[in-house]
């Protein structure tokens, strides 16, 4: 089921997000996909925003809830209280950002790490929310099971150092995205999260390790209500 996540910013200001799981269902932004309005609200009821992910670098700001949903972007950032800002992975990594007043969420593939992408979210998300407080990643594909080519691997390594170069569990090429999102959340300003689980373990959806066509989603939102004692909304 959905990790849970909520993070205090003041007495007043929480941050709320949700990691979901393949028992949460698919949320695959597609027209007429089944059930999706009714999985997103029994998450949180306001509506969306969410974005068509293209593996580049443009974030966009969230002042009012469902603003730029459907837009082409990887990433998206708000200060507003009570506006759910959503990407969906299968693989790349789900990344949240959060300042002293507002939050980012990014989707990003080894195209968008190579393209700057958490570092212009976290630009964009200082300029408006302060400085940063915590960086939170999501189930993503692990280098055990992501075999990468040289000239690709290449261009990470040449911008994040040769930590995000590794091996699968057979001993070829890989790239460990997890090392990638680290060294960009460093170069952004805030802190290596946490190391995630990998996408290959059957509670997720994974396109490279078993095509699979659902998605999980990382949504976030900002509310004025507390944080219970085992951290999600009180």
């Amino acid at each position: 089921m959905a990790d849970r996540r909520c993070i205090e910013l003041g007495e007043d200001l929480h941050v709320h997000a949700r990691f979901t799981a393949v028992a949460d269902g698919d949320f695959r932004v597609l027209d007429g996909e089944p059930g999706l309005q009714q999985r997103r609200e029994s998450i949180v009821e306001q509506p969306w925003s969410w974005i068509k992910q293209v593996h580049g670098s443009d974030v966009l700001q969230v002042r009012v809830p469902g603003a730029h949903a459907g837009a082409e972007a990887d990433g998206l950032f708000t200060t507003a209280v009570g506006c759910p800002i959503a990407v969906t992975t299968a693989d790349c990594a789900p990344v949240l950002l959060v300042a002293e007043r507002g939050m980012a969420v990014v989707h990003a593939g080894w195209r968008g790490l190579e393209a700057g992408i958490i570092e212009r979210a976290g630009k964009e998300l200082r300029a408006v929310a302060g400085e940063p407080v915590t960086a939170q990643l999501g189930p993503c594909i692990s280098p055990e099971a992501y075999e990468f080519g040289r000239s690709e691997l290449d261009l990470l390594v040449n911008r994040y150092g040769p930590s995000v170069a590794s091996t699968t569990s057979t001993g070829v090429l890989a790239l460990d995205v997890p090392a990638a999102v680290g060294a960009a959340c460093e170069a952004a300003g805030w802190p290596a999260p946490d190391a995630p689980p990998c996408t290959s373990d059957r509670r997720w959806y994974s396109h490279r390790t078993r095509a699979d066509h659902g998605r999980q989603t990382l949504v976030a939102w900002l509310g004025t209500e507390g944080c219970s004692s085992d951290g999600v909304d009180g």
